[in-house]
């Protein structure tokens, strides 16, 4: 039987211990490098743990800590405004925004003061202002949420600060719509409730100290739910606007002939002002006159006397023609012969 050799093959190489304890030795140095530098981007602050202890709050650029797992590094973007909805999904953004046309009933649902029924949809923007109070504080939460804060890659407790916050939200817009009539709620109360929505949220998350700021609360819309009553409410809306515009019909009319009557009032007025500046005028001169008259009388009552009844007569027989004057005992003729007539006299006079 023939000998075997079942020696190991030479390395092309030879392994020497020296250089085994030299690549040893850089992979530390690389381990050690890479386990004690982490860079924090402009949008975000990192949360420092020492074994597992929270030990500083970082800001932007190169950081370091201790290697090898004994320091931890969480960034948390606090930069971002963060959002949620409810009622409504948006499927995609941009310049033409596409939303979900699946129905979220029960988040949009709710009841008003008036115990009507009412669909809302609404956005909540928020921003993480703590981060340390945001990856430690949920699990003080009263009521006891009963988790402690994980890092964001992987964080199972992510879902579950998203649950709370967006739990809290809807129990204050309940809240804020169930003390609305449903007619508030969809007019003049809107501004009001996004206003108090913000507000009181904000002092829920400060009381909880959890890290969170919310920005704003926008209502995005406010109808009754399809069926029975949103035709119902629909009529309503019909007839509020048909007596709406029957009101502005009304007052159009109003502001039409309002004026016309006020300009013939005061057309009135002026023509009776004038009548009555002309009446007291013609009576101021006939009191005038008659004065004169009165001072010549006196002078000469005689003449004076037979002045006035030539210019009566002439008066009273001004339209006539042909008209011949006697006297009573038609002895002689009066001056006057023919009134309103030029006859020519005896050797061509006038």
């Amino acid at each position: 039987m023939s000998e075997r050799d079942v020696s190991p093959p030479k390395m092309p190489f030879n392994l020497r211990p020296r250089l085994v304890v030299i690549v040893l030795l850089a992979i530390v140095l690389i381990a050690l490098v890479a386990s004690s530098i982490f860079v924090v981007d402009q949008t975000e602050q990192a949360v420092v743990l020492r074994f597992g202890k929270y030990l500083k709050t970082a800001g932007p650029g190169l950081q370091f800590k201790m290697p090898f797992g004994i320091d931890q590094n969480y960034n948390v973007r606090v930069q971002q405004v963060l959002r949620e909805e409810f009622g409504f999904r948006t499927t995609s953004a941009g310049e033409q925004t596409l939303f979900s046309s699946a129905d979220y009933p029960r988040e949009s649902i709710m009841l008003t003061g008036d115990l009507n029924i009412i669909d809302v949809e609404w956005i909540i923007q928020y921003q993480i202002i703590d981060p340390r109070a945001w990856l430690f504080n949920f699990e003080s939460i009263p009521g006891g949420i009963g988790f402690r804060a994980m890092p964001p890659a992987n964080d199972p407790a992510q879902d579950r600060r998203v649950k709370t916050i967006r739990d809290v939200t809807q129990s204050t817009m309940n809240a804020l719509v169930g003390d609305r009539g449903i007619v508030d709620v969809i007019g003049q109360e809107r501004t009001n409730i996004q206003v108090q929505a913000a507000d009181r949220l904000n002092e829920v998350f400060e009381g909880y100290d959890i890290g969170v700021r919310v920005r704003q609360v926008q209502l995005r819309q406010i109808v009754p739910p399809v069926g029975r009553v949103q035709d119902a409410f629909d009529d309503v809306n019909r007839a509020v606007q048909d007596f709406n515009r029957l009101i502005n019909e009304g007052r159009e009319q109003y502001n039409a002939e309002i004026p016309r009557a006020d300009g013939q009032a005061n057309r009135m007025i002026e023509e009776a002002e004038g009548y009555r500046v002309q009446r007291v005028n013609n009576a101021e001169g006939d009191v005038a006159r008659f004065n004169r008259v009165l001072e010549e009388y006196r002078l000469d009552p005689g003449t004076t006397r037979t002045r006035l009844y030539f210019e009566m007569v002439e008066d009273v027989f001004a339209g006539e023609e042909g008209v011949e004057l006697v006297d009573r005992n038609l002895q002689n003729f009066l001056p006057l012969l023919n009134l309103g007539e030029n006859r020519a006299l005896p050797g061509g006079q006038q």
